[in-house]
């Protein structure tokens, strides 16, 4: 197993310092990490998944994945709603 990168402890050292998503921190995803938020928020969406990320931040980790769940129900309550109407 690999363990956590620097890069992925980095990102969610950097998540663990914000609350919420706005312009902001946009801004400071790109001048402090030098990513594109889009690239961001895909890098950050798999350092989650690495099994050692919980054991990194375990209060973070659980809260981004929960987070992730809601959101991936809400849309799949969205599709199901469209197509029955």
């Amino acid at each position: 197993m690999v363990p956590l990168s620097d890069r992925d402890r980095t990102l969610l050292d950097f998540e663990s310092r914000w609350n919420g998503h706005g312009a902001a921190k946009e801004e400071a995803i790109r001048r402090q990490l030098e990513l594109t938020p889009a690239r961001y928020y895909q890098l950050l969406e798999r350092a989650i998944d690495h099994p050692d990320a919980a054991a990194y931040d375990a209060l973070l980790v659980h809260r981004l994945r929960r987070l992730r769940e809601t959101r991936a129900r809400e849309r799949a309550s969205r599709v199901r709603t469209g197509a029955a109407g």
